[in-house]
C-alpha cells in the first residue's frame, strides 16, 4: 500500500529562503551530516536539490537536533516520492498510517511498536515488487546504552566482488520475501503477530536482480540480503544456499560500514537501493522509540 505524493503546496518552494546547508562527508565508507538546515521550515527548490544530490552521493545523510512533528516529517518525505505502509499497520502512528512506530516499549502489556526491526541485515522492502527508495528514521526516545544502526555500503560490494562471484551472480534473480525470518522473530520477540490473510497477500514472493543498477546514478549494487533473500532461481538449492551465503557475508564487511550512534532528535535518511542497514540491538531494560516513514521506490533492473 502507498500514500500517495504530497500537493503542490508541500512541494519544494522557490520562494522559501535558503538555509546555510553544509554537507560534511563522515570518515566512514559512505554517509554525511547535514549542517544548518531545519527541516521544520519551508525548504527552497535550491537546497531539496542539494539533499537530493547529497543524498545519491553519500547515501546515508543524518540530520541533527530536528524538532519536527510527525506531519513534518511526513511532508519532507513525500517529497521524494509516494510513501509505503509497512504490512505490520497495527504498529503506524494513530492518525499516520505512513508513520511506522520502531519501539522496544510495552504498555499496558502491549507492545507500541516494532521493536526487533532491524535485527538482519537488510534493504526496507526488498520483497515488494517495488522496494523502497529510502527510509527516514527520527529519534523519539533513545536509550543510555545501546541502539546503533549499521549501514553498509551495497556499490562498494559490487565493486569488490571476487571474479568468481561476479561471473556466478551476473544476469540472475533471486526471491525475496517478507516472511523468510518470520516465524524465527516470532519466536524470539513479542512483536511479531500473527499475520492475516490480507497481510500475507500483501508480501507474496517477488524476484529481483542480484546486482541491480541505481535508477539515478546508474551504479550498481548488490540486492541481497539474509533477511528477505531466500533463494537463487535457476540454481540447485545447495549451490543456491552456498551461493548466497558468501554474497551475505562479503555484503557485510567492515570496510563498507558506517555505524551510526544517535543522538537526541537525529534524523537519518538513507537510500535503499545503495546500502543494507542492521540495528545493533538495544538492553531489554533500556527505552527505544523511532519514527520510520519510507519512500517507494521503482522495480529494480
Amino acid at each position: 500500500m502507498t500514500i500517495q505524493t504530497a500537493p503542490a503546496s508541500l512541494a519544494p518552494s522557490e520562494e522559501a529562503a535558503d538555509q546555510p546547508i553544509e554537507i560534511r562527508k563522515f570518515d566512514a565508507p559512505l554517509g554525511a551530516e547535514v549542517i544548518g538546515l531545519d527541516l521544520s521550515k519551508p525548504l527552497s527548490k535550491a537546497d531539496f536539490a542539494r539533499i537530493h544530490r547529497a543524498h545519491l552521493d553519500h547515501h546515508v545523510l543524518v540530520f541533527r537536533d530536528q524538532r519536527i512533528t510527525p506531519d513534518e516529517q511526513v511532508a519532507f518525505s513525500k517529497r521524494f516520492g509516494p510513501l509505503q505502509i509497512h504490512v505490520l499497520h497495527q504498529f503506524g502512528l494513530a492518525g499516520h498510517p505512513e508513520v511506522l512506530i520502531v519501539s522496544n516499549i510495552v504498555e499496558n502489556g502491549k507492545p507500541i511498536g516494532l521493536g526487533d526491526a532491524g535485527h538482519f541485515w537488510h534493504s526496507d522492502l526488498s520483497y515488494k515488487d517495488k522496494p523502497s527508495l529510502g527510509s527516514l528514521l527520527h529519534a523519539q526516545e533513545l536509550p543510555a546504552i545501546g541502539g546503533d544502526t549499521l549501514f553498509a555500503n551495497q556499490h562498494l560490494a559490487w565493486d569488490a566482488l571476487p571474479a568468481h562471484l561476479r561471473n556466478a551472480v551476473e544476469g540472475r534473480v533471486a526471491e525475496h520475501t517478507y516472511l523468510a525470518k518470520y516465524a524465527e522473530l516470532q519466536q524470539r520477540s513479542p512483536w511479531r503477530p500473527n499475520l492475516s490473510a490480507e497481510q500475507i497477500a500483501q508480501v507474496r514472493p517477488v524476484t529481483h536482480p542480484i546486482v541491480r543498477t541505481h535508477p539515478e546514478t546508474g551504479r550498481r549494487a548488490l540486492f541481497v540480503s539474509e533477511h528477505f533473500t531466500t533463494r537463487v532461481i535457476g540454481v540447485p538449492e545447495d549451490e543456491s544456499r552456498a551461493l548466497l551465503a558468501e554474497l551475505f557475508a562479503h555484503s557485510t564487511r567492515p570496510e563498507f560500514i558506517y555505524r551510526h550512534q544517535w543522538r537526541e532528535r537525529d534524523m537519518v535518511f538513507w537510500d535503499n537501493r545503495s546500502v543494507m542497514h542492521l540495528a545493533a540491538g538495544t538492553p531489554d531494560d533500556q527505552r527505544r522509540k523511532l519514527y520510520r516513514t519510507t519512500i517507494e521506490g521503482d522495480a529494480p533492473f
